[in-house]
């Protein structure tokens, strides 16, 4: 049977037995969150031996070649030695410059890396607090255009990121983990075809980055933004949303309750079948706009998705 050994430690486990289950039985305290490789917060580098990674390609060649594993992905099939990523030691120092609330109870938060971080538009980074509780959030800057990295924050259920980050104070300090591009993307090919930005709840920071990064891009197909809350305190970014659409005359701004989305949805229909459509946020609703966009027409290739975790 595989041996595991973490510092000092050594343990026997079964082998195939998964390895973020391994650590967690022999005391090892280990982040975690989705067990299905999308948090990313339980990152492991192997310094002696290799698992059996079951989704080698969640994890960034780069990262790879470092050693680094995702161990909910991963079994022991051989003996094998690992360290715990550290946000002390492996994690980028970084402070906050702002902390305000928007409408209703989200919290938007604005870092400054000690060095700078290359980041595109739609992705999302590990974010550790001081408490050591990790957790992933989009990016709501744009590079070149936002001297600071921005996230917003849905803090109307508890969690334990959610309870520490509501005690942020400007000059408190964070880690910065894994940045990570998931499907959400601007691609310049789109600048003349129909852009599609559905968000629900903070799913809306995202798609800001990537509304104000096409525009920054000249984009000139129509661009519709609907942005579904639980009610209309929930709406969010009115203003510079707003402001954006009176400076571009192709963007569409609407505003949906969680009330009225089904009968909206009804009601959508498509322009044009070469629109493409980035969505963001809850599971279900983004599973209620795929779908009705697919039965509208739209290939399911032009339908790009990123869904939120579950709360932690």
């Amino acid at each position: 049977m595989p041996e595991l050994r973490v510092g000092a430690q050594r343990h026997v486990v079964s082998t195939s037995t998964n390895l973020l289950d391994a650590l967690l039985d022999a005391g090892v305290a280990v982040p975690y969150s989705c067990r299905a490789g999308s948090c990313h917060a339980c990152l492991v580098r192997c310094l002696s031996g290799e698992p059996l990674d079951q989704q080698p390609e969640a994890l960034a060649p780069d990262k790879r070649v470092q050693g680094w594993r995702l161990a909910c992905q991963c079994r022991l099939v051989d003996d094998l030695q690992v360290e715990v990523f550290d946000p002390m030691r492996d994690g980028l120092p970084a402070r906050v410059l702002a902390c305000d609330w928007l409408a209703g109870e989200v919290l938007r938060l604005r870092l400054q890396p000690e060095r700078p971080l290359r980041y595109q538009a739609g992705q999302h980074l590990q974010l550790w607090s001081e408490q050591g509780v990790a957790r992933p959030y989009s990016l709501a800057s744009v590079p070149g255009e936002d001297d600071w990295l921005e996230f917003h924050i849905d803090c109307r259920q508890g969690g334990a990121f959610r309870d520490a980050a509501r005690a942020l104070r400007p000059g408190d300090g964070l880690r910065l983990g894994e940045l990570r591009g998931g499907a959400l993307h601007y691609d310049p090919d789109w600048q003349t075809l129909p852009l599609w930005l559905l968000a629900s709840g903070t799913g809306l920071a995202p798609l800001y980055g990537l509304l104000r990064e096409a525009l920054r891009q000249g984009h000139q197909g129509a661009i519709r933004l609907i942005h579904v809350a639980h009610d209309p305190a929930g709406h969010y970014l009115v203003e510079p949303l707003a402001e954006l659409a009176a400076q571009h005359p192709q963007l569409q701004v609407e505003y949906w309750t969680t009330a009225e989305l089904q009968p909206a949805l009804a009601q959508l229909r498509l322009v044009s079948r070469q629109t493409r459509a980035l969505l963001c946020g809850h599971p279900a609703t983004l599973d209620d706009f795929a779908r009705r966009l697919y039965l509208a027409g739209l290939p399911r290739s032009q339908i790009f998705a990123d869904r939120f975790l579950p709360h932690m």
